[in-house]
């Protein structure tokens, strides 16, 4: 079978891509730009936006199913940006599959979707945690809508599910852990809050094995279909340990000073303030929504997922930190 991925060059897009090789599909990648990586395992590549209708659905013709896993994702930027990628990109992929009678399409959401300031998330399911609201992120906001539409389209002829993989982490990571890193060695970085907040968090091959697993049970009228799935290695950890961990394992230093959560929202307010009068570059280092996030628990339960479509994390948290730790290594 052919399938597409959408987003195939980033960090799980490409996890998804190389799980899906070494099972024997054709793979095809929609992306912005190129990249080597997916050359070198024999994926093909479709530039294109995902905002331009026309290029998603001719990407998506004879294709039998469709990993949607490209977003804008960040902290910061117009909603117009967010809203383009996101819910317009969305919508163009569920267009595609209609055009060409695509019946399986598995969707990259977030648990940000559930986002309500700081009420914690300990222990919930996607059946009994509502939506968010009053989100502080557009980025929150359009994936929201997103998910929405990817579970309203299920159907008859198109079976489709959403994924919530919380914090993904791992070798090849050129986000999470490069910034905390960089932040550590600076002496930038601090916790928010005690610390004591249990988080989730997710080790690239098993959000990547998590997107398989619901493929293969993926059908109309099956378990999961039309439904949403918190994903995580299923091991709540504080966040202060967990973070020192993660810079532990690619040598930075520990990060000991701690903001609180109120000093951190505002400055965080003032961030988002600056960025928005003045012509500053990239993302403020602080919102009042990543001040939210930081600073609360948010941890799931893992059954939902094992039971629908037999999601059980194979690499734990401490095998991911020595993989970690070995990657880091070698590319010294």
């Amino acid at each position: 079978m052919k399938v597409l991925v959408t987003g195939g060059g980033g960090f799980l897009g490409q996890a998804i891509c190389r799980n899906l090789v070494e099972r024997g599909f054709e793979v095809v990648s929609f992306n912005r730009g190129t990249y080597p990586a997916l050359d070198a395992i024999g994926v093909r590549q479709v530039q294109g936006d995902l905002a331009e209708r026309d290029a998603v659905v001719a990407a998506a013709k004879g294709v039998g199913a469709i990993f949607h896993n490209a977003a804008k994702a960040g902290a910061w930027g117009s909603y117009e940006s967010y809203h383009r990628a996101n819910v317009l990109g969305t919508r163009h992929v569920i267009d595609a599959c209609r055009t060409h009678d695509i019946g399986r399409l598995v969707y990259t959401s977030t648990p940000s979707v559930t986002h309500r300031a700081t009420h914690p998330v300990e222990g919930g399911t996607a059946d009994t945690v509502p939506y968010g609201s009053g989100f502080k992120a557009h980025y929150a906001t359009t994936k929201t809508i997103a998910e929405q539409e990817v579970l309203q389209a299920n159907g008859d002829t198109l079976a489709t599910v959403a994924l919530r993989p919380r914090l993904i982490w791992g070798p090849g990571d050129n986000q999470l852990v490069p910034r905390l890193a960089d932040r550590a060695r600076k002496g930038r970085l601090r916790i928010v809050g005690d610390g004591t907040n249990l988080i989730d968090t997710t080790y690239i091959d098993n959000a990547a094995q998590a997107h398989i697993d619901a493929f293969h049970h993926l059908v109309p009228g099956a378990a999961c279909a039309g439904r949403a799935y918190f994903i995580s290695n299923g091991e709540p950890m504080q966040a202060r340990t967990l973070v020192n961990a993660l810079l532990r394992a690619v040598g930075a230093p520990p990060v000991e000073q701690h903001l609180s959560f109120r000093t951190a929202y505002a400055i965080g307010a003032l961030c988002e303030a600056a960025w928005t009068v003045l012509p500053l570059r990239g993302e403020p280092p602080l919102t009042r929504f990543l001040a939210e996030q930081l600073a609360t628990a948010h941890w799931y339960d893992m059954g939902p997922a094992t039971r629908d479509f037999g999601y059980v994390p194979k690499v734990t948290i401490a095998q991911g930190l020595h993989h970690l730790a070995e990657a880091h290594a070698a590319s010294r």
